[in-house]
C-alpha cells in the first residue's frame, strides 16, 4: 500500500513501540491518530508527533467505540490498525493472582479483539484494509513467570490467524509482528529490571518492519514477522 495519506490507527502510541510506529508512518506521509490512557503522556506525545490523540483504554468497551467514532470523524476512513496496546506482569503460576491475570487478559486479548472487530466493520464494509497485531515472541513459546503475559500472547496470535481467515476474502491483511526484547518503558511498569545497552532493540526497528509490510503491493502480504535482536548483550 502507499503510506501517503493513509489513515492510521494506533493503539498504545504515546510510548514505546507505538510511538515509533507513530513517528516512522507519518515520516511517511501518513496520517495518525494515536490511543492511550495517561492523559499527559498522550497529549505530550501528539504535540511532538503531531497525530491526533485519543484519550482511551482499549479494555473498555465505551472508550473503543468512542475511539472509532473520533477516529472517522476526523479522517472519514481508516486504512490501518495496528493493535499495539499490552500491559505484562510476570510471576509463577502459584503467586498469579486473578485479579492481575484478567486485567492482562483485558487489554492484551480483549482489548485487541474489540480494536480489531471495529476496524474489520469499516474495512469489510470497504472491501479493504490492513490490521497488524504487535504479539511478542512470547507468542511463539513458553516461560518460567509467563502464565499471564505469555498466554495473552498466544491468544492474540490465534485470534490473529482467525481473523486472517476470515478476512482475507474482503482484501483485508491482518498481520502479526513479534518482537524479542525492546527497550521501552514497558519493563518498569511490568515490574521487572531491563538492562539497557546499545546492541538490543528499539522502537525503531519495530516501527521499520511495520512500515516494510504495509508498503508491500495490496495483492500481497506478510502473515507474521519475529525481529530479533543481532547479538543483544546484557
Amino acid at each position: 500500500m502507499n503510506l501517503k495519506n493513509a489513515a492510521v490507527l494506533i493503539s498504545g502510541g504515546s510510548a514505546g513501540i507505538g510511538y515509533a510506529i507513530a513517528k516512522t508512518l507519518m515520516d511517511s506521509g501518513a496520517r495518525v491518530a494515536i490511543t492511550g490512557r495517561d492523559q499527559a503522556r498522550l497529549t505530550a506525545a501528539a504535540k511532538e508527533l503531531g497525530a491526533f490523540p485519543i484519550q482511551a483504554d482499549v479494555s473498555q468497551e465505551a472508550d473503543v467505540l468512542r475511539t472509532y467514532k473520533e477516529v472517522l470523524a476526523k479522517f472519514g476512513e481508516l486504512d490501518v490498525l495496528v493493535n499495539n496496546a499490552g500491559i505484562g506482569a510476570f510471576k509463577p503460576l502459584v503467586e498469579t493472582e486473578t485479579a492481575a491475570f484478567e486485567r492482562i487478559f483485558a487489554t492484551n486479548v480483549t482489548g485487541a479483539m474489540m480494536m480489531g472487530r471495529e476496524a474489520a466493520k469499516h474495512f469489510v464494509q470497504r472491501n479493504r484494509g490492513n490490521i497488524i497485531n504487535i504479539a511478542s515472541t512470547a507468542a511463539l513459546r513458553g516461560a518460567p513467570n509467563g502464565t499471564a503475559y505469555y498466554g495473552s500472547k498466544f491468544a492474540l496470535r490465534g485470534m490473529t490467524e482467525c481473523w486472517r481467515a476470515e478476512l482475507r476474502k474482503y482484501n483485508v491483511r491482518v498481520m502479526l509482528v513479534n518482537p524479542s526484547e525492546v527497550i521501552t518503558n514497558f519493563a518498569a511498569t511490568a515490574g521487572f529490571a531491563q538492562k539497557a545497552n546499545d546492541s538490543k532493540l528499539r522502537g525503531q526497528e519495530l516501527a521499520h518492519a511495520v512500515k516494510a509490510i504495509l508498503e508491500m503491493d495490496d495483492r500481497g502480504f506478510t502473515t507474521e514477522l519475529a525481529v530479533f535482536a543481532t547479538n543483544p548483550l546484557d
